[in-house]
């Protein structure tokens, strides 16, 4: 999806599902969720609610939360360890993922950086246009999509669904080579399709499906040299 397409609808979604807010943080405790325009929204530790959003803020999920579906338009959304979400999506602004957090579909950013920390899992699909994808014993079970994002896969994570690196469109002129490492003890069930030029290294302890588009540059050790 286009940057002006995802920001219509994530517009679309605030101004039609009503707001608790326009210039207020707001505080998400109710089965009804939250959502508000120029500020945050935060799910206290423990909570259970519904749908929450912000067009011009952060957005806060505590500890062993539950939620529904997550959107922000201009600001980045974080999910603490244990929490649980529905979905995530968002234009202007990273989304992490914390320890043996759980997204029940899958997570889309348009320019932000997406992080998956230890033990968290993604049901669905992990994709953004910008933006380093990060993975650290984490899982992935409908593959990941960038165009211009770096990706890194650490610590024994595990990405069904193969890796996608689409060709720039005319929202994407950026020329620089993303740089994808797999690391090891990583396994990438399915294909690596790689629909521009990239920098691909993968670890000699690692495991990849067919690689199409790139020759993997192989490793030993950690990380690749610089």
């Amino acid at each position: 999806m286009s940057r002006i397409g995802m920001f219509a609808v994530l517009a679309a979604v605030l101004a039609l599902a009503g707001c608790d807010g326009v210039n207020s943080d707001v505080t998400a405790t109710s089965a009804d969720g939250a959502k508000t325009i120029n500020g945050a929204v935060n799910v206290p530790a423990g909570s259970h609610t519904g749908g929450i959003g912000t067009v011009n803020g952060s957005v806060s999920v505590g500890e062993n939360a539950v939620v529904g579906s997550v959107h922000a338009v201009n600001g980045p959304i974080e999910l603490a360890a244990h929490a649980l979400a529905q979905s995530v999506a968002g234009v202007n602004g990273g989304v992490t993922v914390g320890r043996e957090a759980h997204v029940a579909e899958g997570i889309t950013t348009v320019n932000g950086g997406i992080s998956l920390e230890e033990g968290a899992e993604v049901s669905g699909m992990v994709r953004n246009v910008n933006g380093p994808i990060s993975l650290t014993r984490a899982h992935v079970a409908g593959g990941l999509r960038t165009v211009s994002g770096d990706i890194e896969i650490a610590g024994e994570s595990h990405v069904e669904g193969g890796i996608v690196v689409q060709r720039a469109g005319w929202f994407n002129t950026d020329s620089r080579k993303p740089r994808i490492v797999i690391g090891p003890g990583a396994v990438v069930s399915g294909e690596l399709r790689f629909e521009r030029p990239v920098e691909l290294f993968v670890s000699e302890g690692a495991s990849v499906g067919p690689i199409t588009g790139a020759t993997a540059v192989r490793f030993a050790g950690d990380k690749p040299a610089a």
